[in-house]
């Protein structure tokens, strides 16, 4: 497969906490370090840039030495509290190495149910972009319930990305995760899975395939990437699911090179 054609200058990318959070509960540095090290590159190239991280509940558990999430919400919700305050600084402080400044942006859906709150929050994205901030974005898991009127919670980190890419009217939306790509099937279980290179539709098919959620620190699988995909080709926008290993691989798919999956209407077929 050739070059693809990649034409992005508004690039929301999105990290799981599968590529933060070593299997066996330890922080992973290499991950946050070569992250930053990517976008402040792309960002003092002039790209407009939105991190959506994962990871709160993974590092809440590293930094109370605990080896699973509780059951209760609220434990939960204090551990979340506690991973985003040091999820935060570890971000700090390797964008400071590497001159770029970061603002932390906390959202619940309810956000942009109401146009008031949207139209300030869209405000606050623009204003940051425009002075070479990289906002941080994760949802508020402290506040975040479903209950009564309020929808207040995206139930994963890639619903909440293709939804800021939507709002803030993003080019491409890059998702990094702990697979190379989308799969004819389950490559964990299957030995002749075949990567597939590029998707201009997402079918009911997919999702079959997808099945189900992703690893113990998190709360993603394959099927929330289809939707997230879903959505992105819905408004004629792109997205790449690729492996998050090196977050070098950024640059790669910015390049055209054929790497992870492509979702795009502009690809001609299903390889």
């Amino acid at each position: 497969m050739g070059t693809r054609k990649i034409n992005a200058n508004r690039i929301v990318v999105k990290v799981g906490t599968s590529s933060l959070i070593h299997p066996n509960g330890a922080i992973n540095l290499e991950t946050f370090d070569q992250l930053a090290y990517t976008l402040s590159a792309l960002n003092n190239q002039g790209k407009e840039l939105i991190l959506v991280s994962s990871g709160a509940m993974g590092v809440g558990l590293n930094k109370m030495h605990l080896k699973q999430r509780p059951a209760e919400i609220g434990a939960q919700q204090a551990l979340s509290a506690i991973g985003q305050s040091e999820l935060m600084t570890l971000f700090t402080q390797r964008f400071d190495h590497y001159l770029t400044d970061i603002a932390q942006v906390l959202l619940t859906h309810d956000i942009f149910d109401y146009p008031k709150s949207n139209k300030f929050v869209m405000d606050t994205f623009n204003c940051l972009l425009k002075d070479n901030v990289v906002p941080v974005v994760n949802e508020n898991d402290t506040v975040a319930t479903d209950e009564l009127d309020h929808r207040t919670t995206f139930g994963d980190n890639d619903q909440l990305s293709a939804i800021v890419a939507s709002h803030m009217n993003a080019d491409l939306l890059i998702v990094l995760s702990d697979i190379d790509g989308f799969y004819d099937q389950n490559p964990k279980k299957f030995t002749d899975a075949h990567l597939i290179s590029e998707v201009s539709n997402v079918a009911d098919d997919e999702f079959t395939v997808a099945g189900g959620s992703g690893s113990r620190f998190g709360t993603g699988g394959m099927h929330t990437k289809l939707l997230a995909a879903q959505r992105m080709l819905a408004e004629d926008r792109q997205m790449v699911l690729a492996n998050g290993k090196d977050p070098q691989i950024i640059f790669d798919i910015l390049a055209g090179k054929p790497v992870g999956t492509l979702f795009s209407k502009e690809c001609v077929n299903h390889e």
